[in-house]
């Protein structure tokens, strides 16, 4: 269930900046670029990319967990559910400090949602699969190794035609202390485990 809440919440925060139209996270700016090329779903794209990480991280050596498969497909799922019902579909035309409270709401959203999805201990997401089979095939750091990966997905969602904006940058700023507020907020350590409190 934590995993399942975790990855709803996840999709939810990236609706929230679908709507808000102020530009989108590096990963979700190559998801729409790759929708905007193709007859698929933004969900879809998510999915497809999703598949290629996963694919990509088995070939180096890393074997997805349940939580890695549920991840890469249930995010677009949900993503596209989500999307369907049509629900703040017109928030792109309303004023920009509402759309900017939506923008800043989805981090914190996506950020709770990537807590509880790690915690669950099930396996991690795909795009962190990948940044581990980087770091140790490439032997960097694994910060090192995300900010390649996420500067690559940025500049392909850039040359796809994907939504970048002030919100990118944004997002780039702000889910990291999203994510660690949620840990400290779940009394969870920095791998995701709960604290163990003193005797």
């Amino acid at each position: 269930m934590r995993l399942l809440l975790g990855l709803w919440l996840f999709a939810l925060g990236t609706v929230m900046f679908l709507r808000a139209s102020l530009g989108l996270s590096p990963w979700d700016v190559l998801a729409d670029g790759v929708r905007r090329n193709s007859p698929g779903t933004f969900g879809q794209a998510v999915i497809l990319i999703g598949l290629v990480l996963v694919l990509g991280s088995l070939v180096a050596g890393i074997k997805p967990g349940p939580g890695t498969i549920a991840n890469m497909i249930l995010i677009g799922a949900f993503a596209d559910l989500m999307l369907a019902t049509g629900i703040a579909a017109q928030l792109d035309e309303m004023a920009l400090w509402l759309r900017f409270i939506v923008m800043l709401g989805g981090i914190v959203v996506t950020g709770i949602g990537s807590a509880l999805y790690i915690g669950a201990g099930l396996g991690a997401g795909p795009r962190d699969s990948l940044m581990i089979a980087v770091a140790t095939r490439a032997r960097i750091r694994v910060g090192v190794a995300r900010a390649i990966i996420e500067g690559t997905a940025l500049f392909l969602g850039f040359l796809l035609g994907g939504s970048i904006g002030v919100g990118t940058l944004v997002f780039a700023l702000g889910i990291g202390v999203s994510v660690d507020l949620a840990f400290q907020l779940f009394g969870m350590d920095s791998a995701g485990r709960k604290k163990v409190q003193p005797a």
